[in-house]
């Protein structure tokens, strides 16, 4: 079977799980999930999608997302989006209708405006990260080249290719705001481009002379939002007959006048603040910071605010060349792993989950933690805490050399684990970097291992799932009944995956 026909097949498998293509909404992929908008969640048959090879696992949250892993994902979802768009819909509106009551309630659980917030934000950085990760590989290669002495020529062709989507990202950064937040889209990246245009170093702004750049993508994310509400203001107000030719020029002109005069300073310094603050975090205290942000990091993941991160890491890229802050976060999927590994010792008998665990282990291992998270530890309970205390160690380790002045950071956001290897970059030499960031990931899952193993189950919880299962999770044999509560006998079962 070719690569097409299995991605075909891979498609053609998950859509009748789904409720065919009557039921689906729209359909969008991040770097590891299919993420489909449902009119009738109760119409997706849960269990058999989880059973099908492809599947890592599935996650409910504003859309309901299936976790197929990086590379496949983005070669399925095509063939996915061609068999909706060939399947007749008869009954469309009829199911639309019966299915809006189901949607509104669901939706309105997680339409809290700080979770829009953090959703909208990720919907701008999320598109990015393909062209940032294939950047920061070829940042790192020609590093590695000019290091080496080799192929003197070629390297300056390598560093256009790599410098050249950073010196306009706030471009990008500009139309996927005023996309999402319902503008037009080249609008948004017109404004945004007067930040990173040569000729504003020809500008005086209050006694201050403004750099290209200035204010970065958090000036274009700025820029862009307020070139919405101007767009939108004028679509009020000027007449059908002059809007195209006055709602764009007032757009343009009254936030370029205010980003010039205004977004480019402000935003400067917010830039330049997290820089500052970062770097003295680390240099400071960056045992106790690892610590921190590498044991909170998975709950962070779990509630959806690590995508608030995501401006962070990439204000870092475009003032320092790497994020600091990335190598530190990625320690939790070593946890996690290390977790895992124990849960497979601690439950010899238990064919099903030991069966998850080997088929999710070498995904973990590659930073795509959603299948041990989902299908391993966070339904156990104790073990995905005791991943959080291997990932704190893990942070805690890389945050300690950034105290002692080695920094290590990544080039690129998306990947971690080992897939990060690539993307590595610090202020010392790349063995180093590789070596420091390679010891954290090694004390991840040693402590990740150990917590688990010892402290991870308790006698009840053992009891529970040390039982005997064949490979696909039916009990053939179980430990006689005793009470564990006074609700009666433990029942042994294995574990569903938490739907947040």
């Amino acid at each position: 079977m070719s690569t097409d026909d299995k991605n075909r097949a891979i498609a053609a498998a998950i859509l009748p799980l789904v409720g065919g293509a009557e039921n689906i909404d729209s359909v969008a992929h991040c770097m590891t999930r299919l993420r489909l908008a449902l009119r009738d969640r109760s119409l997706v048959q849960d269990e058999a999608l989880k059973a099908l090879p492809a599947v890592m696992g599935v996650v409910e949250d504003d859309t309901y997302q299936i976790v197929l892993g990086p590379g496949t994902v983005a070669r399925v979802t095509p063939e996915f989006e061609a068999l909706v768009a060939a399947a007749p819909r008869p009954s469309a509106d009829g199911l639309a209708a019966q299915g809006a009551a189901i949607r509104a309630a669901r939706k309105a659980k997680n339409q809290t405006p700080f979770k829009l917030f953090l959703r909208r934000i990720a919907n701008i950085f999320v598109p990015l990260i393909p062209a940032l990760i294939g950047c920061g590989i070829i940042a790192g290669l020609n590093g590695l080249l000019i290091n080496l002495g080799w192929l003197p020529g070629v390297t300056p062709a390598l560093a256009a290719m790599a410098s050249g989507f950073m010196a306009l990202i706030a471009v990008f950064v500009g139309f996927n705001t005023a996309k999402e937040f319902g503008g037009t889209p080249i609008l948004g990246g017109a404004v945004a481009a007067i930040i990173v245009f040569p000729g504003v170093a020809k500008i005086d702004a209050f006694g201050q002379t403004l750099s290209p750049g200035q204010g970065g993508v958090l000036g274009a994310l700025g820029a862009a939002v307020l070139a919405v509400y101007v767009e939108k203001w004028c679509r009020r107000w000027v007449p059908e007959a002059l809007d195209v030719l006055v709602t764009p020029t007032l757009t343009v002109l009254v936030s370029g006048l205010v980003t010039i005069f205004g977004l480019m300073f402000v935003a400067g310094e917010i830039s330049t603040a997290i820089g500052d603050f970062a770097n003295w975090l680390l240099a400071h205290a960056g045992a106790g910071a690892g610590l921190v942000l590498g044991g909170l990091f998975l709950p962070l993941v779990m509630l959806g605010l690590h995508q608030a991160l995501i401006p962070i890491h990439t204000t870092l890229i475009e003032q320092q060349g790497f994020t600091v802050l990335l190598p530190i976060l990625a320690m939790a999927g070593a946890g996690q792993v290390g977790a895992a590994v124990a849960v497979y010792f601690k439950l010899p008998r238990n064919g099903s989950i030991r069966r998850t665990i080997k088929s999710a282990l070498p995904a973990g291992f590659l930073g795509v933690g959603e299948p041990l998270i989902y299908g391993v530890s966070l339904p156990l309970g104790r073990p995905f805490v005791t991943a959080c205390v291997g990932g704190a160690f893990g942070g805690g380790f890389v945050g300690l050399f950034n105290m002692l002045g080695d920094k290590v950071g990544s080039t690129a956001i998306g990947p971690s684990g080992w897939a990060l290897f690539p993307l590595l970059d610090g202020n010392k030499g790349l063995g180093e970097t590789i070596a420091i960031y390679a010891g954290g990931l090694l004390v991840g899952y040693a402590v990740g291992f150990v917590a688990t193993y010892f402290w991870g189950f308790s006698d009840r919880l053992l009891e529970e799932f040390d039982v005997e299962t064949d490979p696909v999770g039916a009990t053939v044999t179980a430990p006689a009944a005793t009470p564990v509560a006074a609700g009666g006998p433990a029942t042994p079962q294995t574990p569903e995956p938490v739907k947040v």
